[in-house]
């Protein structure tokens, strides 16, 4: 095992398919990337590194945590238009968010400015996520089955999808597939009983 932080949370229900969790509120250092899902990562990767790394202002390390969190910034905002022209094809590449979860228990008044304009901070407030777990390759297939099965058992089960999904990844880029620990995180809000 990795000696990277894991962000805090607690699980609050297990469902055969999926949990749902608690997070504490946190910090979120985001880059914001014009890619397609599966490079928008490796894209926005150096600025966030760079940002922990200390090109920030003074000049301060911060600690690594996982998992790297992925989110299409479109996903709310517009429901695809029908591919009717080639155009629309491609210019279908969405906005996607990248960011690392700053470690626990530092707000925005504890962490560095950033130097580089590519990162911004983002405060989280506490939030219930419903997380399903997977494995295998970083593919925008992958997350899309995975999600949509997330979201039919959500249905199932009276929960509602408040915010954009987001793609949770915990392992570097070179553990074999088969072994990496992935998620599918909706922030959802619980009908009260």
């Amino acid at each position: 095992k990795s000696m990277t932080e894991e962000q805090k949370y607690t699980v609050e229900r297990k469902f055969p398919k999926f949990e749902v969790r608690r997070y504490e509120a946190c910090v979120f250092a985001d880059v914001t990337v014009s890619a397609d899902f599966q490079s928008a990562g490796s894209i926005a990767f150096r600025s966030l590194i760079g940002y922990i790394s200390g090109s920030n202002e003074p000049n301060t390390k911060i600690a690594m945590t996982s998992p790297v969190i992925q989110e299409s910034k479109s996903e709310n905002s517009s429901t695809k238009i029908a591919m009717t022209s080639p155009v629309i094809q491609e210019s279908s590449k969405d906005l996607q968010i990248v960011s690392f979860v700053m470690p626990a228990g530092m707000t925005l008044d504890d962490l560095p400015l950033p130097t580089n304009s590519k990162v911004s901070l983002r405060e989280m407030r506490e939030q219930l996520i419903a997380v399903a777990r997977f494995t295998g390759r970083w593919t925008e297939s992958a997350y899309q089955r995975q999600l949509a099965q997330l979201r039919e058992q959500l249905i199932q089960n009276g929960m509602t999808e408040i915010s954009a999904p987001r793609y949770a990844r915990f392992d570097p880029p070179w553990t074999p597939s088969f072994l990496r620990r992935n998620e599918i995180q909706i922030p959802i809000t619980i009908p009260t009983q």
